[in-house]
């Protein structure tokens, strides 16, 4: 058994995505041996981070602002929303630079199964801004899996008849896919939406 301390730091870093207690372990001992150099230059920015990130309170995203940058950026589309299901949704997006609008951040997905309805999700407030006369498309960019697409229906519905563009992502082979190594619904998906060339 070892100290306390480095237990209590193991099982923090376990609950961490992708690693598991053996990777917890591996990882604690790194950070020990390298206390100067790594750990404590760590627990400053964990820190700072704690104190100082925040939820924007228009669209969801994680910032040192609120409204977060991407709000408050006037070279913004502010006609267009896309919707996402998580912040890490966003931040994939906007790495692509090639979408101009505004995001909203649901915080999830529906889920019958985990009990997760639409008054756990961020939809009230996005059916709110959907309502700004400013606001011309919802893009829903939910993920292609039955919760992500149960999500993006229930949203088209109540989002039906207000006036406002609801389009969704392509979904079907990638740039650079091969046929051979995409799964059935991606191939389903592919034929399913195909447009003329």
């Amino acid at each position: 058994m070892s100290d306390p301390t480095i237990e209590q730091l193991i099982q923090r870093l376990a609950k961490l995505p992708g690693l598991g207690p053996r990777s917890a372990r591996r990882a604690a001992l790194f950070l020990i041996k390298r206390k100067e150099s790594l750990l404590q230059p760590l627990a400053r920015a964990l820190n700072d981070a704690a104190e100082a990130i925040k939820t924007c309170s228009t669209c969801g995203n994680l910032g040192t602002q609120d409204p977060c940058a991407i709000c408050t950026d006037p070279k913004r589309d502010p006609s267009v929303i896309c919707v996402v299901e998580d912040v890490a949704d966003l931040w994939a997006l906007e790495r692509t630079v090639s979408f101009k609008g505004c995001y909203h951040v649901l915080g999830g997905t529906l889920s019958a199964l985990d009990g997760v309805g639409p008054e756990d999700l961020n939809i009230p407030d996005l059916i709110s801004r959907a309502k700004d006369a400013a606001v011309k498309e919802v893009v829903l960019a939910t993920n292609a899996t039955v919760d992500g697409q149960t999500t993006a229906h229930y949203i088209a519905d109540r989002l039906s008849g207000s006036g406002v563009t609801v389009s969704g992502l392509a979904h079907g082979v990638p740039v650079g896919g091969e046929l051979d190594y995409l799964d059935d619904g991606t191939l389903s998906a592919a034929l399913k939406d195909r447009r003329p060339v």
